[in-house]
This record gives structure tokens, C-alpha cells and sequence, in this order.
């Protein structure tokens, strides 16, 4: 079962928070509101989230205190935040806290749904590449790399490197030359013809 992203929405504004969550569930979120910074912080205590949308000016805990509290727990927390237009001091605060994004009130939800579906699809590619490398076991002479999956037979198989990069962030890599393997080839090719290998070509 594929797995659903949970979000966690901090704001004191009751029809803010659950107009928000209603959006994130309907779009097939896992979403949980927490009416206050102090409330948020508990929350955060025993769990975390794949990505936390936070309002800045609360009383009490406010969610600068939020974005800190998140980021000193898992440093790759992605955290949101919902600013006014006068209180953009506090927003410039956030992203030097390391705030992922902000978005000023009154929002625009399409936007915003599509600015959380990047950043989350961009932190589980981040996470996919991490533990590629980590495990990533590569034939010294061929460069095929293992795959993971078993054959039909329940075997262990080794693929391309780009039969494993497509499978692994489901994109896949073009083809190209770089500088040095260009200037190699070049230099076997008039290595050739000097041998007489090959002759070169005479457009007269």
C-alpha cells in the first residue's frame, strides 16, 4: 500500500486550520491540526510528521518556536509557513531557521497544494538517492550495479546502471560525452589513422 503523506497544520484560526485539513484529506492526506504552538510541540514530542504547516504570529508558542523546535528534532522536517502581509520580518526569521517555504495570507490552495506536493515528492527522491548510496553494490569490472529485487526465479541479478537509476527515482538518464571521454576517443581516432587502420575520410 502506497505509503500517505502525513501533514500536521499548527494555526489558532479555527476556519483556517479546518478548512486546511479538509483540503489535505480530500487530496488524500493523512492531516492533523494542532490549535496552538504549545499544542504542536506535544504533538511533535511523540511523532513526526512528512510535513508541518505552520502559522507564525500565535499567542504563547509562536511558529518560529514550532519551526525550531521541528527542525532541532529531525533536521529534514519540512516545515511551512503562513505569514500577513505586515508581518513579514518574521517570515524572513523563518527561512533563516530554515523554514522550506512560505506562503503569505491569504493563500491561494491551489498553490499551496502545489507547492506541498513538490516539496514532498522532492524529499522522498532525497531519501531514495541517500539510501541508494549507502547500499549501492557495483561490479569493479563490468559497472553493472545489484538490484535489490530478485528474478522471476528468486535470484540475485546485476542490471545497468541506468536500468537502476530508473527504477530507483523512477526517472531515467540521458546520454552523452563528456569532455575527457571525448577528447580520449578523439585521440584513438588519430591514433588509428596514423597506424593506417583506418583512412580518413575525403570529401573531394
Amino acid at each position: 500500500m502506497p505509503h500517505q503523506s502525513s501533514i500536521l497544520i499548527v494555526d489558532d484560526e479555527e476556519l483556517i486550520r479546518e478548512t486546511l485539513c479538509l483540503d489535505f484529506q480530500n487530496m488524500g492526506y493523512l492531516a492533523e491540526i494542532a490549535a496552538s504552538g504549545e499544542e504542536a510541540c506535544a504533538l511533535l514530542s511523540g511523532k513526526q510528521y512528512d510535513l508541518i504547516i505552520t502559522d507564525l504570529v500565535m499567542q504563547g508558542i509562536d511558529g518560529l518556536e514550532v519551526l525550531r523546535q521541528a527542525k532541532s528534532r529531525h533536521a529534514d522536517q519540512i516545515v511551512f509557513v503562513l505569514t500577513g502581509y505586515g508581518e513579514m520580518y518574521s517570515a524572513i526569521e523563518a527561512l533563516r531557521l530554515e523554514a522550506d517555504d512560505y506562503l503569505l495570507k491569504p493563500y491561494h490552495p491551489d498553490e499551496l497544494m502545489q507547492r506541498v506536493a513538490k516539496s514532498l515528492a522532492d524529499r522522498t527522491l532525497r531519501q531514495k538517492v541517500q539510501f541508494s548510496g549507502s547500499m549501492l553494490s557495483i561490479c569493479s569490472e563490468c559497472k553493472k550495479v545489484r538490484d535489490r529485487e530478485p528474478d522471476e526465479n528468486g535470484e540475485e541479478r546485476w542490471i545497468s546502471i541506468e536500468q537502476f537509476v530508473s527504477k530507483t527515482i523512477c526517472s531515467g538518464l540521458s546520454h552523452g560525452i563528456c569532455p575527457d571521454c571525448y577528447q580520449r576517443k578523439m585521440d584513438e581516432l588519430s591514433e588509428m589513422i596514423r597506424d593506417g587502420r583506418i583512412k580518413p575520410h575525403d570529401d573531394s
